[in-house]
């Protein structure tokens, strides 16, 4: 009788054949990863034999010394799949609209009510990566109205805090939406709004997303400067908070585009430090938390960019796998279009035309799109094929959709 082995221990043994290490080498390596004097090699061996069939799950200690080994996060290495069960209990609930709104509209701002606006937000929040933007663009630009009338009433030092940081919180989300959509005139301007909200709250969480957002519209447009000054000022301000990961995996691919690949390991290895000393989120959906899982697809386009072939796609694979729920639905389209732009490159440089066309377009499908970061990845894709295959046909076709996309844009 056969058993599936589980996808940990696969990851382990694609991880360690990526590198060409034996598991005697794996084992010696352990041993400048632990923060303890480990057992002897012939005990660790015969552990990393079992943990690698999958017959055995390492322990937190070792799960942190193996993941940190290979470059990730445990929580995303050795995270078991979501059941059905797990997404429907761990999802943030909807509120009552209809007897919040009531509340609003006659200024009843208690605690039950700010409780019930920040679970509001919370889910609007975590619809970030599936429902369509346009759709959620309007929803949180309504509750933004909502909330900024409340502002205007009498309230509690405390409860005009909260006020402003939940403002604050609707503005980031916002400003990603029309960021999205292409429209990064105004994006920046909202940006800005959140930036003086949660500094008039002193919302650190806020402040650091606010900065977050500058480094990422600065890599979409090349000014890699810009993405390394906002992720100073954003860790300054964020301090130890999942903010602060997102802002080192924003440095990372920036020194990826520079061509500072030592830059790179010393951004990544940063995020991935401070990521795995964090508690896992309550929500994994919520765009302004950090899901461990994240790492990997952060890895994934620096190792892409620059020519880490066989990791990127091991990556691009680990990202998919994760990308689509029980039902065989896609979950997070955005980060499965970038996982399949990195297999479309791979695949170019791979001399294989036909599937590196196949990914790219894969990846231009779909409702759910961030269309400036779309379009930087897409373009790498593209720039591939003119390198490689500038006269044919699937080159011309590709280059040709991806124009239309990028004239589609509004700023």
């Amino acid at each position: 009788m056969t058993t599936t082995q589980p996808a940990w221990a696969r990851r382990m043994k694609r991880e360690r054949a990526l590198r060409g290490w034996t598991q005697k080498e794996c084992v010696r390596r352990l041993r400048f990863e632990a923060p303890r004097e480990l057992p002897d090699d012939d005990t660790l061996l015969t552990n990393w034999k079992r943990w690698e069939s999958g017959r055995v799950h390492p322990d937190l200690e070792y799960q942190r010394v193996i993941a940190s080994m290979f470059g990730t996060v445990s929580a995303a290495m050795f995270a078991d799949p979501r059941s059905p069960h797990a997404v429907l209990t761990s999802a943030v609930g909807d509120a009552d609209t209809p007897g919040l709104l009531a509340r609003i509209r006659a200024s009843a701002v208690d605690r039950a009510t700010l409780e019930a606006m920040r679970l509001t937000v919370d889910r609007l929040c975590a619809d970030y990566p599936s429902v369509p933007s346009h759709q959620l663009l309007i929803e949180a630009r309504g509750w933004l109205g909502r909330v900024g009338d409340l502002l205007e009433h009498r309230v509690t030092l405390e409860q005009h805090r909260e006020l402003l940081s939940i403002s604050g919180t609707l503005a980031l989300l916002v400003g990603c939406l029309e960021m999205d959509a292409g429209a990064s005139t105004r994006a920046e301007a909202t940006r800005r709004s959140a930036l003086e909200l949660g500094t008039e709250a002193d919302d650190r969480d806020v402040i650091g997303w606010s900065h977050e957002m500058t480094a990422w519209f600065a890599l979409t447009r090349g000014d890699y400067a810009a993405v390394l000054r906002a992720v100073e000022a954003g860790t300054e301000a964020a301090g130890n908070r999942g903010v602060s990961v997102q802002l080192h995996a924003q440095a990372a691919k920036a020194w990826s585009r520079i061509g500072d690949r030592g830059k790179v390991e010393v951004s990544l290895d940063r995020g991935r430090r401070l990521l795995e000393g964090l508690p896992v989120p309550d929500d994994l959906d919520h765009h302004f938390k950090v899901d461990p899982a994240k790492f990997d697809y952060y890895a994934m386009d620096v190792y892409r960019k620059v020519g880490e072939d066989g990791r990127a796609d091991a990556l691009a694979d680990e990202v998919l796998s994760r990308v689509t729920d029980w039902s065989g639905r896609v979950i997070a389209p955005m980060r499965a279009a970038e996982a399949n732009i990195t297999k479309g490159v791979v695949a170019a440089r791979a001399d294989d035309l036909e599937g590196a066309v196949t990914y790219g377009q894969m990846a231009l499908e779909g409702d759910r799109k961030s269309l400036p970061s779309l379009l930087m990845v897409s373009q790498e894709l593209g720039e591939t094929l003119i390198s490689r295959y500038p006269r044919e046909s699937l080159t011309r076709e590709y280059v040709d959709e991806l124009r239309e996309l990028g004239e589609s844009t509004s700023t």
